[in-house]
């Protein structure tokens, strides 16, 4: 079911959410979040469809917020608030309100955000595109327990991968981080099938990658070893190579969805490495609402071995060891 409302307020929104549940029978109770997307006209379709998709897992109340700017001041459209209510079917397993901000209004989007989210349920804020440099301080973001930004659709991901470092704030994280996900659980079984020492190590992807420079920042910090960068042809992260004296740790990725493991003296296996979908990864961060602590030491730390700038309110990162076992640890705890 769709409402479409021109020229609205956020208590005509309310009231239009009500008659929706009402009409398809459905209350607002069994709704666990409240996730606010901040996009543009562009790119809002395939952020609603990955929101929708992912609340199958968290029912949840969707607010997208479109800031539309008129281009002249005689501009027709002037300062006016337009919002589409989509419930049931036509909002996944939640329900779903676009609000599009003209002119003016789009200065006060935390103003009307504010009176349509679920009482006593946590808000996620999510920028698919030009996310703020300081998450935490913007607006919207205040709202949040958690705020979620991708890397890579910044036009500089490193140079935003360092003003994310700067102004990280509990709450936090990215989703060039979460792609990381399946990489990190490898890297963890690896360590606890091979008892080695690791000496060295390289991740090897295409330029520019920000998931890779996380990775690499979060091996030097956890293991204590340098890591080198080295750059292929992609697509993103193509491969992990820890040294050790009884020869190569390999995690192969070059393209598709199977990787490669090869360990010291056992025969390569061949396991699932696919690139998963927003939508997956988005379901993934909706999991736990708390501070990604391990996000923060991964961008604060360096390619050296050791931390670069301790990471704030989070645990001190473990000491380099040369100790197989502690290196397990290590990896398995983030």
């Amino acid at each position: 079911m769709k409402i479409d409302l021109t020229d609205t307020t956020a208590s005509k929104i309310n009231k239009a959410l009500v008659e929706g549940r009402r009409a398809i029978g459905t209350p607002a109770v069994g709704m666990v979040l409240t996730m606010v997307i901040v996009t543009d006209e562009e790119n809002a379709y395939d952020s609603i469809k990955a929101a929708e998709e992912a609340s199958r897992e968290h029912p949840s109340r969707t607010l997208v917020v479109i800031k539309r700017t008129a281009r002249t001041p005689r501009d027709r459209q002037g300062n006016r608030l337009d919002a589409e209510v989509r419930v049931g079917s036509d909002a996944g397993t939640g329900e779903t309100v676009i609000l599009r901000l003209h002119g003016e209004v789009g200065q006060h989007a935390d103003s009307v955000v504010l009176p349509l989210l679920l009482p006593d349920a946590p808000v996620v804020v999510w920028w698919p595109v030009e996310a703020p440099d300081e998450p935490a301080k913007d607006p919207l973001g205040a709202l949040a327990a958690r705020r979620i930004t991708d890397l890579y659709a910044d036009e500089d991901p490193l140079g935003a991968l360092d003003r994310r470092a700067a102004s990280y704030a509990p709450g936090d994280t990215d989703l060039a981080w979460t792609r990381l996900t399946p990489w990190r659980s490898m890297l963890a079984a690896a360590l606890d099938q091979a008892r080695v020492d690791i000496v060295s190590a390289a991740v090897e992807s295409e330029a520019e990658n920000p998931s890779a420079e996380l990775l690499a920042r979060w091996l030097g910090t956890r293991l204590g070893v340098p890591v080198e960068r080295v750059t292929t042809a992609g697509p993103v992260v193509t491969a992990v190579r820890l040294g050790t004296a009884n020869g190569e740790i390999r995690i192969d990725r070059p393209e598709g969805p199977l990787a490669t493991l090869t360990l010291p003296g056992q025969p390569e296996r061949t396991l699932a490495l696919k690139v998963r979908s927003t939508a997956e990864l988005i379901a993934e961060e909706l999991r736990r609402l708390d501070a990604d602590e391990m996000y923060a030491v991964a961008l604060h730390g360096d390619t050296k071995g050791a931390p670069a700038k301790a990471a704030p309110k989070t645990p001190k990162t473990a000491p380099a060891t040369k100790n197989a076992k502690a290196s397990k640890e290590s990896v398995e705890h983030a």
